[in-house]
């Protein structure tokens, strides 16, 4: 589905407008602008102050709008229980005005969700290789978080001019930063071993763009095909990155003793992507091909 927004012509160029500039998402879109030659400004506006974006979109004039901001919790997801109003302030008050303006102007945003709203259940069960398919309904409120995100999503199903990403534990070649769903793991004095779907963004933010520029619209599982365990992973990292590296292993009934809220385990079905762009890797090649081997000359066979 497409969006005939204000920079559908190939003749216009490009200029994007970001959102969430000391942020992770949005500080690699910036850089991804530079490496393609595309102008971006970041937004100053507050999401949840309209007359502030209404502000920006008039100073910056944009083809097209991306939102990586958001209330995601620090260090994780559980800080957003005890901030409930800023997490509805941003994640739902502040999203659902930003779609809104953009609609009144006629630009499509591509807004980076979350797929932490679904969890293994009897139509999906855990290793069955069944994901969950962008028209499925959310099963996953356990947490304050993904509550908010799936509310915002549904109600986003009215705005033609949104493109929902489902980002789900993102995962990039940088194994420094804190926000690396890798980089937290290994950091972890225990970890669960659970399948999940999972968003490789060196490969992903780039089709992100590319889906800006076809204006495409709606809901999209915006992860690599397939799944991976965290074992899967962290023997990834012993074998490219850290031999002598070694960790241990709880269950889900453990873990929950020491977090406070629960976290969503899931499988995304990525068709609809993969059908858009068939190029896509699976996510272990895509491990492979962008963070443990990123100066392979030639990618992994998907």
């Amino acid at each position: 589905m497409g969006f005939p927004a204000n920079g559908s012509s190939e003749k216009t160029a490009l200029k994007f407008l970001i959102y969430g500039r000391t942020g992770w998402i949005g500080g690699l879109l910036g850089k991804l602008c530079e490496g393609q030659g595309i102008e971006y400004v970041y937004g100053s506006g507050r999401l949840e102050n309209r007359s502030s974006l209404e502000a920006d979109i008039a100073a910056v004039n944009p083809t097209h709008v991306f939102n990586a901001a958001g209330v995601t919790g620090r260090p994780n997801v559980d800080c957003c229980e005890s901030h409930k109003v800023e997490t509805i302030r941003t994640n739902v008050a502040g999203t659902l005005t930003l779609a809104d303006v953009c609609r009144d102007k006629g630009l499509v945003l591509i807004n980076y969700a979350t797929g932490c709203i679904f969890e293994y259940d009897s139509g999906h069960p855990l290793g069955s290789g069944v994901g969950f398919k962008e028209e499925d309904t959310p099963n996953f409120i356990g947490s304050f978080y993904s509550k908010t995100k799936a509310m915002v999503e549904d109600l986003l199903k009215n705005y033609e001019n949104v493109c929902t990403l489902r980002v789900r534990m993102p995962i990039s070649s940088d194994l420094s930063n804190p926000r690396n769903f890798i980089t937290k793991i290994t950091r972890y004095e225990k970890v669960v071993n659970i399948p999940n779907s999972m968003t490789i963004l060196d490969e992903l933010l780039p089709i992100s763009i590319e889906m800006a520029k076809r204006n495409l619209t709606g809901i999209w599982n915006f992860t690599n095909p397939g799944v991976v365990s965290h074992n899967e992973i962290l023997e990834m990292y012993r074998d490219y990155i850290d031999p002598k590296f070694t960790w241990k292993n709880f269950t889900l009934e453990e873990q929950a003793k020491v977090i406070v809220a629960p976290r969503s385990n899931n499988e995304l079905d990525a068709t609809k992507l993969k059908t858009e762009f068939p190029q896509l890797l699976s996510i272990k090649d895509s491990l492979i091909r962008y963070v443990f081997q990123p100066n392979r000359k030639t990618p992994v066979a998907a």
